[in-house]
């Protein structure tokens, strides 16, 4: 079974996903984590971002291997790093390349092949897993995922002012929304959760009502955990 979760920046749904994967036993697969730390290759290297046939080599030269809990590049833990500002200023680099898209979301396949997975993104239900058996888009209002960007990036000890946040947030979402492939959609078949005013553990709590639920209708039995593939 394959369970999408996508859904804004902000909106919590790495961490939450993560949560539902362990509580269901599936695999977890943070396919923002997969971009971000392609991005980060490049900036690595000092490369020109315009120059495409370059990122495009960096990115097909990358051995990425994602674990519940980090991210290795390279064989390098990388998991603090891709979350930096200026990672996340450059992520639309590497999203908008229709090449290296088309690698993630082929390893991204490979990767859920093996096995039950939860994975979380912009264009999972839509364009990398569109047989999911289990769509949900996972949103909140622009203030509350601003509020709770600023709060993450203050517990890493980075500075950070709302308004500016705000406004990187709105460029990101008209950017994720418009761009030319793997586009940010909320189709019909996704159910919508809203988790304003929700903790965590709240919205873990509904992501598993709706799954197992799901579940149920499919007469699916609960998966064992399975190890990660690279």
């Amino acid at each position: 079974m394959i369970v999408t979760i996508d859904g804004p920046s902000g909106a919590g749904k790495s961490s939450v996903s993560r949560e539902l994967a362990r509580r269901l036993g599936f695999r977890f697969l943070d396919t923002g984590a997969m971009y971000r730390a392609i991005a980060l290759a490049v900036m690595q290297q000092g490369v020109d971002w315009q120059d495409r046939a370059d990122v495009e080599a960096i990115a097909s030269a990358a051995r990425l291997e994602l674990t519940d809990d980090q991210v290795l590049l390279n064989g390098r833990d990388v998991s603090h790093k891709i979350r930096r500002p200026e990672v996340t200023a450059a992520i639309h680099h590497v999203a908008d390349n229709p090449y290296i898209r088309g690698l993630m979301v082929d390893l991204q396949q490979r990767l859920a092949s093996c096995g039950a997975t939860v994975t979380e993104g912009r264009d999972q239900g839509t364009v990398a897993f569109p047989q999911a058996e289990c769509k949900i888009f996972l949103t909140a209002s622009a203030l509350e995922r601003a509020r709770r960007r600023v709060a993450d990036l203050q517990a890493r000890g980075l500075h950070a002012e709302l308004d500016d946040v705000l406004a990187q947030q709105a460029e990101r979402d008209h950017r994720d929304m418009t761009r030319a492939v793997g586009r940010l959609m909320q189709t019909e078949e996704m159910i919508e959760l809203v988790t304003d005013g929700l903790t965590p553990e709240e919205v873990v709590d509904r992501l598993e009502e709706i799954v197992r639920a799901r579940m149920a209708e499919l007469h699916l039995a609960p998966a064992k955990q399975l190890p990660t593939e690279t």
